[in-house]
């Protein structure tokens, strides 16, 4: 999962992208409206935690650039004000859920992981993707077929995270460059075809039937050989 988390306390920010690696959640930080409307349009992220109170643009601004532009990815805003006017707002411009300063990280977590299984129908239990004979544990990285298990890389469970929740449709390499690596990176295709060869020798070791398949000069996608 990635997430853009936009907030102009800068240190809170930044903490925020800790926490969530800390619990494996790839996160990007910008500190102002007009940056944080620009990567919500590169549609990579799988839920955004967005601040109202912001410079150069507004949050509810920002959501209404976003949903104008018909992204629907999960919103949830965050608000130094108890004020209701300010939750009603939001939630009327399209937010999914709101949050009210100071917050607790662990309500803040558990709130981006319910969005997320909103949002992503291929989830079938709160900590898990499943596609045909395997298993994704997504609390501890640890990927399942029958009684066989082994442990994924944080850049390995990412990959196949983003598989997973596809299936057998094609995931453009440029796409999982922008989801895994993010707005701004260096990283090339070799980057991509590294990590998917990683991820076919720990299907190989759990015997799995799902592998990966490669769609020359397009992406990948997963299938199943029974």
């Amino acid at each position: 999962m990635r997430i853009l988390i936009v907030e102009d306390e800068v240190r809170l920010a930044d903490a925020l992208v800790q926490i969530m690696s800390k619990n494996k959640i790839t996160a990007d930080a910008v500190y102002n409206g007009i940056d944080g409307l620009d990567n919500a349009l590169s549609g990579i992220y799988d839920v955004i935690v967005l601040d109202i109170m912001l410079p150069k643009m507004n949050g509810i601004d920002v959501l209404k650039n976003i949903r104008k532009n018909h992204i629907s990815v999960p919103v949830l805003l965050l608000t130094a004000k108890d004020d209701i006017s300010d939750k009603v707002t939001g939630l009327d411009t399209g937010a999914d859920d709101y949050l009210t300063k100071p917050f607790n990280t662990d309500e803040l977590l558990a709130r981006i992981r319910a969005l997320s299984r909103r949002s992503a129908v291929d989830a079938v239990c709160s900590d898990k993707l499943e596609f045909e004979d395997i298993s994704l544990d997504l609390s501890t990285c640890e990927l399942s077929c029958k009684t066989s298990s082994v442990q994924l890389g944080l850049k390995e469970f990412s990959v196949l995270e983003l598989l997973m929740k596809n299936g057998t449709h094609i995931v453009s390499k440029e796409n999982i460059i922008l989801k895994i690596w993010g707005y701004d990176s260096e990283a090339e295709y070799n980057n991509v075809e590294v990590y998917i060869s990683f991820i076919r020798k720990k299907l190989s070791y759990i015997k799995s039937k799902t592998s990966i398949k490669t769609h020359r000069g397009i992406g990948y996608s997963l299938e199943y050989k029974s």
